[in-house]
């Protein structure tokens, strides 16, 4: 028996509102027509009930052409490295994932996180092909253009096919942004220059890695923007600060002789 498929958009499906319910990443499946790729795999223990429900919508899973890694967190690819086993398929990710992805890399995954007790097992995977700027993926009849959209990890990617952007970690519903972290590698000068073109982008929707699709919103778009300005002049982001003023006022109050008041 097969299942009958809810496609969100002409060639679009997302395992979380396909299961009607939540997995641990959004799971999107570019049907192509005589092939199909999948845009993260999510959590190894979530791995087999995708699998069945591909099965269940009557996709083969021999016609799997790539999983395409929107970067390598571990919570999007810690079940890559089985499902390329299972698949045969390619496996598709930045050229800056391609270290993190191929060497477990437990830190710059999120594998773990020893003050927080986290840890994970963070399988390596090997990366077939790796996509940058500009790059234009085939799947069947549908194009997925590659976006570079660093910030959140070095090698955060986003893809467009037609008004629809496949945005990552980049933005969610609510405004939130993807974590931003120095042991993660998160840049914020690279984050807002990814919001910005997201921003000045004329897709209409934004098809994120966590939570619901939503219509591109540009009011919420410049809102986060500001909100990481800022954050770029706060000692709360440590290193991913740019600066801290301050320091600057302190150090010219301390030049001055201003004593506390």
């Amino acid at each position: 028996m097969v299942d009958q498929r809810r496609y969100l958009f002409p060639g679009v499906i997302e395992m979380n509102y396909q299961a009607q319910r939540r997995l641990g990443v959004n799971i999107y499946l570019i049907d192509g027509g005589s092939e199909y790729a999948l845009i993260d795999v999510g959590f190894l223990d979530e791995l087999g009930d995708v699998l069945e429900l591909i099965r269940r919508l009557g996709f083969p899973l021999s016609a799997c052409k790539m999983i395409i890694a929107t970067h390598a967190d571990a919570d999007h690819a810690q079940g890559l490295a089985r499902a390329r086993e299972l698949l045969k398929c390619k496996v598709v990710a930045h050229p800056k994932s391609v270290a993190p992805l191929e060497s477990g890399d437990e830190i710059l995954t999120y594998a773990r996180i020893d003050a927080q007790n986290i840890h994970i097992p963070m399988p390596p995977c090997k990366v077939d092909v790796t996509v940058n700027e500009g790059d234009v993926l085939e799947i069947g009849d549908r194009k997925l253009e590659v976006w570079s959209t660093p910030g959140h990890t070095a090698g955060q990617l986003a893809f467009r096919m037609g008004d629809l952007l496949f945005s990552g970690d980049n933005i969610f519903r609510d405004g939130c942004v993807g974590v931003i972290d120095a042991h993660h590698g998160s840049s914020l000068p690279d984050f807002i220059r990814s919001l910005k073109r997201i921003r000045a982008s004329n897709v209409a929707w934004l098809l994120p890695s966590h939570g619901p699709i939503f219509r591109k919103d540009d009011r919420l778009l410049d809102s986060t923007i500001a909100r990481l300005e800022s954050y770029s002049h706060m000692a709360d982001f440590g290193t991913c600060a740019v600066d801290w003023p301050l320091l600057d006022q302190w150090e010219d109050e301390l030049a001055s002789g201003t004593l506390p008041t």
